[in-house]
């Protein structure tokens, strides 16, 4: 049954190729595949669901602590998997968020790598709990 999961998600950017070159290495570690290609935008899959990045109609920029979408949470792996997305990430364009508490940013018991994109735009990778199995 797909009632109440997410379709997809759509970022407005305001440099696509910049968006892309971050958003396409990052989906890619994920386990994404890249799905659609036109002039303003590209997309990635993973199963059902799809991340869009493509170029906003409008000026502006994005501020997540502002009112509206803070950031997306993604399911990274173990806490190895987000260990190695957390020291590659700068060399593909997301600067790294909260260094002096990670992998504990989120909290006692909560392992997870924050990034930022060049836009503002945050991501979390959440670590699977030790013992978990993939749902």
């Amino acid at each position: 049954m797909n009632r109440g999961k997410l379709h997809h998600v759509e970022v407005r950017v305001a440099d696509l190729d910049t968006a892309v070159r971050a958003w396409g290495w990052l989906l890619g570690e994920l386990g994404y595949a890249p799905y659609q290609t036109w002039s303003d935008g590209r997309s990635w899959r993973l199963g059902a669901l799809y991340v869009v990045v493509e170029r906003a109609p409008l000026g502006g920029s994005h501020d997540r602590r502002q009112p509206g979408l803070s950031h997306l949470a993604f399911h990274a792996g173990g806490p190895a998997d987000v260990g190695r997305l957390w020291e590659a990430a700068p060399a593909h364009g997301w600067q790294r968020l909260y260094e002096d508490r990670h992998p504990l940013a989120g909290g006692p018991g909560h392992h997870a790598a924050f990034l930022e994109d060049d836009e503002r735009m945050k991501v979390e990778l959440v670590a699977e709990e030790p013992g978990a199995g993939a749902t």
